[in-house]
């Protein structure tokens, strides 16, 4: 893995993705971001020397340099996962790129299912915590120790402090920002009833099917990470519809607006 890091940053770098301060890695439904951005480069994720592409229809699949809120970034517009087959190293060796580039906090979206009943279609969700059910860990791999702790702690995998600074902007801002435990399932099918009812059982108030890989490794490279999920359907067992993909991706669109406000607080108080 050491060789093909130093080959995928050695090309960004030729390519002008010099020294970002912070990485972003955005969501299903939650590319708009990049509309705020100050472009100064963007690779397709194919055109990288050893990236994985993006074969979900809905994710873009670009790597992003610019300025946002007077900061370098570098963005992930598109992500990978679990379910469309990808190793979980794959899903995520851009956060070990963006890392080695020289970003010193990460920031993560999702779209997730809101499994707390208080919760509503198009509210945010902090994540505080979370629950590993992908059946694996992106550090299970010979060498792992080179570039981290084999045993990484994982008491506090968002960091406190970028996380009361998202809840005083969603406070300035008038923005429900629920704060909550995020569970991440393999997919892509969707739950049954039994399978929500037994996530609420074990402490989740939202499920989707990525972040928590990126996140185990952010804390692998003890890389400061936040994340937020975009709740786009409500998952009460007693009251489930079928799935309406169209209408997840839209109701993440509608909600993008506060993630885009809070994204940029965030960056802006930096």
């Amino acid at each position: 893995m050491k060789d093909r890091l130093e080959k995928t940053v050695s090309y960004l770098q030729e390519k002008g993705f010099e020294t970002p301060e912070i990485g972003i890695i955005l969501g299903t439904g939650l590319g708009r971001l990049i509309d705020h951005i100050d472009i100064e480069k963007e690779i397709s994720y194919n055109h990288i020397p050893h990236f994985p592409t993006a074969t979900v229809e809905f994710h873009q699949g670009k790597f992003i340099f610019g300025t946002l809120g007077g900061k370098k970034v570098v963005v992930m517009q598109g992500r990978f996962h679990f379910y469309e087959g990808y190793s979980l190293q794959d899903i995520t060796y851009p956060v070990r790129i963006m890392k080695e580039l020289g970003i010193q906090k990460l920031l993560v979206s999702n779209a997730a299912g809101a499994i707390n009943t208080t919760y509503k279609k198009g509210d945010l969700m902090l994540i505080d915590d979370h629950i590993n059910l992908q059946g694996g860990s992106p550090l299970a791999f010979k060498g792992v120790s080179q570039f981290g702790e084999r045993f990484v702690d994982m008491l506090a995998p968002y960091d406190k402090e970028m996380n009361t600074t998202f809840k005083s902007i969603a406070r300035e801002n008038d923005i429900i920002l629920h704060e909550g435990v995020y569970a991440s399932v393999v997919g892509p099918q969707l739950e049954t009833r039994a399978e929500y009812r037994y996530l609420g059982i074990i402490g989740a108030d939202a499920v989707g099917m990525s972040t928590v890989p990126e996140i185990i490794v952010a804390n692998h490279l003890k890389l400061p990470v936040a994340a937020i999920s975009v709740l786009t359907d409500e998952c009460d067992p007693e009251n489930l519809q079928p799935v309406n993909v169209e209408e997840i991706i839209a109701v993440a669109n509608a909600a993008e607006p506060k993630l885009v406000t809070l994204f940029k607080g965030f960056i802006e108080s930096i």
